[in-house]
């Protein structure tokens, strides 16, 4: 079996959600996720307790193609800390945490629509 770094190269909506992943593009990723205006990619994250301003460094690296970060927070709606509030609204991005599955589905709709959506989505069971 061949491991890769969990990186897909697009855009792309999420077919599903759940099992702690999700499906997108013909593809399976166990875990959660940032989707980029570079790709997909695997987001080492498992729980909002773990996440720092350092989680989204990646985000902010994008930052002038992002004008809206959806935040999958998990199952229930977790508020984000004042300061990532800050520094993304520093950076010129709207941050809007949401449950998961609520981020998903927003998630889609935004990227269909061609808008300069990005998302940070933790696993849930």
């Amino acid at each position: 079996m061949e491991i890769r770094k969990a990186h897909f190269p697009g855009r792309a909506p999420v077919d599903a959600y759940g099992g702690g992943g999700f499906r997108f593009a013909g593809m399976s990723h166990f875990g959660s996720i940032l989707c980029l205006p570079s790709g997909i990619h695997g987001w080492p994250v498992a729980d909002f307790g773990e996440l720092s301003l350092d989680s989204f460094a990646r985000v902010l690296e994008q930052a002038g193609e992002i004008e809206v970060l959806l935040v999958g927070t998990g199952v229930d709606l977790r508020p984000l800390k004042p300061d990532w509030k800050a520094a993304f609204r520093e950076a010129g991005i709207l941050a809007d945490p949401m449950s998961t599955g609520a981020a998903v589905r927003t998630f889609n709709v935004m990227l269909s629509e061609d808008r300069a959506v990005a998302a940070a989505f933790l696993a849930v069971e």
